[in-house]
C-alpha cells in the first residue's frame, strides 16, 4: 500500500506540475487577453446581475434563477479549500502564495466566464425537459462528432472525480472536525450527514438550489463576519501583512518559527493549485449548475457564473489567508484546518476553533450537494436519464463511507481526476474561444 501511495504521489507531482498549471494559468490568460479584461472591467456589472438573477430572466427557459445557480455553484466551490486549502498552500508555500491565488483568480474569472456562456449556449433539453448542459455539451455540439470522445472523457473522468473531492473526501472533513473540536463520533457525524444528503440530492437541481439559495449566503457571510474580528483584532499589522505577501511572491520565504522556508516555485505552486482546488476555475463544473439557470443570454449568465471566483477566491479565501497572517499563525508549523483555527483562536481564545470546525463542516456539506448535482448529470450524459435516481442513492451511501473510514488514497486519486476532467475543458475553452469571443461582441460590443 505505501508503494501504491508513493506512486499516486508521484503522479499527482506531474499531472498537477508545471504543464497542468501553466495550461490552465494560460488559457485563463489568453481568454482574459482576447475577452479585453472585460471580466475584470464588469465585476461591476455582474454584482448587479447577481442580485437582479434572483428572479431570473423574464423571457428565458431553465429550471431555477440565475443566482439559485449561482448559489448552487458556490455550494460545491466554497468548501474545504477555503479553510483547510488555503491554510495548506501559505504552510507549504509561504504568505506569497496567498498572491498567486489572486493571480489565479483573476485569469480564472476569464475561464469561468468562457465556461458558463459555452454551457448556456450549447445547452439543450433531456428528454424529461430540463435544461442540461456543461462541457459535455458543449464540446458534441460545438465542435462536432469528431470530438464526441472529448465530451465523454470529461463526463467520465467528473462523474469519478466527484465521489472523491466532491463527496468522501468533504464527509471525511466533516467527521474529523466534529470529532477534533466537539468528540462527535465518526458514526455519528456519518449518519446525519447521510440523512441531510439523502433529504437533499434525492430532490434534484430545485431542491440543491434551494436550499443553497439561503445556506451559501448564511454561511459565506457568517464565517467572513468571523473572520474580520481577527483582522480587526490585528488591524495594526494589515498593511504589512499585505505587503508581506506581495514581496514574498517574488522572493524565498525564510524559515520562520515553525515555517520552514520555502522556495518561489513552492509558492507558485501551491497558490495556483490550491487556488484551483478551491474556485474550479478551469475545472467546467460551473456550466454544468448555470446551465440549469433560467437565462435568455449566454453573456449575462456567464457574467453571473464568473461572479463565483470573485466570491470564493478572492473574497472568501481572502479573509482566511489574511487571517493567518496577520495574526502570525503562519510561523506555528500548523498546516491544514488546524492552522485557521489557531489563527481564530488568537482573536476568539475558548471559541475561534469551534468556528472554524462550524464552518468546515457546512462548507464541506454544500459542496456535497453541489457536487452531487455535478456527478448526476455527467453519469446522465453518459449513460441516459436511467442513471439519475442510482446515482443519487449511491452519492448518498458514498457520504457515509467517506465519514467512517481513512481516506488517504482517495484524495490522491481525487487529485488525479481533477486534472484528467480539466484537460478536455481547457482544450475547449481554446477552440471555442471564437464563439464566447463573438456572442461577447454581440451582446457588449468592444470586445476582441
Amino acid at each position: 500500500m505505501s508503494d501504491l501511495h508513493a506512486w499516486m504521489d508521484s503522479l499527482n507531482s506531474f499531472v498537477w506540475g508545471p504543464a497542468m498549471l501553466v495550461l490552465i494559468l494560460g488559457t485563463g490568460l489568453y481568454l482574459q487577453i482576447r475577452l479585453g479584461g472585460m471580466p475584470i472591467r464588469k465585476i461591476g456589472t455582474g454584482l448587479r446581475l447577481v442580485w437582479r438573477g434572483r428572479t431570473g430572466d423574464v423571457d428565458g427557459h431553465g429550471e431555477v434563477s440565475p443566482f439559485a445557480a449561482l448559489m448552487t455553484t458556490l455550494a460545491a466551490t466554497i468548501g474545504v479549500g477555503n479553510i483547510a486549502g488555503v491554510a495548506t498552500a501559505i504552510a507549504l508555500g509561504g504568505p506569497g502564495a496567498l498572491f498567486w491565488m489572486w493571480m489565479t483568480a483573476l485569469v480564472g474569472m476569464a475561464t469561468k466566464y468562457a465556461e458558463v456562456v459555452l454551457a448556456v449556449h450549447y445547452r439543450e433539453r433531456d428528454p424529461d425537459g430540463r435544461w442540461v448542459g456543461g462541457p459535455m455539451y458543449a464540446i458534441r455540439r460545438g465542435l462536432g462528432p469528431h470530438w464526441a470522445w472529448l465530451g465523454s472523457a470529461f463526463a467520465l473522468f467528473g462523474g469519478l472525480a466527484g465521489f472523491g473531492i466532491g463527496n468522501m473526501v468533504q464527509a471525511n472533513s466533516i467527521a474529523a472536525a466534529m470529532q477534533t473540536s466537539f468528540g462527535v463520533t465518526p458514526l455519528v457525524t456519518g449518519v446525519v450527514i447521510f440523512v441531510l444528503t439523502a433529504a437533499v440530492v434525492l430532490g434534484g437541481i430545485k431542491r440543491i438550489s434551494a436550499v443553497a439559495n439561503w445556506l451559501v449566503p448564511f454561511m459565506a457571510i457568517a464565517y467572513i463576519l468571523a473572520a474580520l474580528v481577527v483582522l480587526v483584532f490585528n488591524a495594526a499589522h494589515i498593511p504589512e501583512a499585505f505587503r508581506f505577501i506581495v514581496g514574498n511572491a517574488f522572493t524565498p520565504t525564510s524559515a520562520a518559527g515553525g515555517f520552514a522556508g520555502a522556495a518561489v516555485m513552492a509558492g507558485i505552486r501551491y497558490g495556483v493549485a490550491r487556488g484551483i482546488f478551491s474556485n474550479e476555475a478551469g475545472l467546467g463544473t460551473a456550466g454544468i449548475a448555470q446551465a440549469a439557470g433560467v437565462s435568455s443570454s449566454p453573456v449575462r449568465s456567464g457574467m453571473i457564473g464568473m461572479m463565483g471566483t470573485f466570491f470564493d477566491t478572492l473574497v472568501v479565501c481572502t479573509m482566511t489567508g489574511l487571517a493567518i497572517v496577520v495574526s502570525g499563525a503562519w510561523t506555528s508549523g500548523q498546516s491544514g484546518a488546524s492552522l485557521t483555527q489557531l489563527a481564530f483562536q488568537s482573536a476568539m481564545p475558548g471559541f475561534g476553533d469551534e468556528i472554524v470546525a462550524v464552518a468546515l463542516a457546512v462548507f464541506a456539506l454544500t459542496t456535497i450537494f453541489g457536487w452531487g448535482y455535478y456527478g448526476e448529470r455527467c453519469w446522465q450524459f453518459l449513460v441516459g436519464r436511467w442513471a439519475i435516481t442510482p446515482f443519487r442513492w449511491l452519492w448518498t451511501c458514498a457520504v457515509f463511507i467517506g465519514a467512517v473510514t481513512q481516506l488517504d488514497l482517495v484524495w490522491q486519486i481525487a487529485d488525479t481526476l481533477n486534472a484528467l476532467m480539466a484537460i478536455p475543458n481547457l482544450i475547449a475553452l481554446l477552440l471555442l474561444a471564437p464563439v464566447v469571443v463573438k456572442l461577447t461582441r454581440e451582446q457588449l460590443g468592444g470586445v476582441e
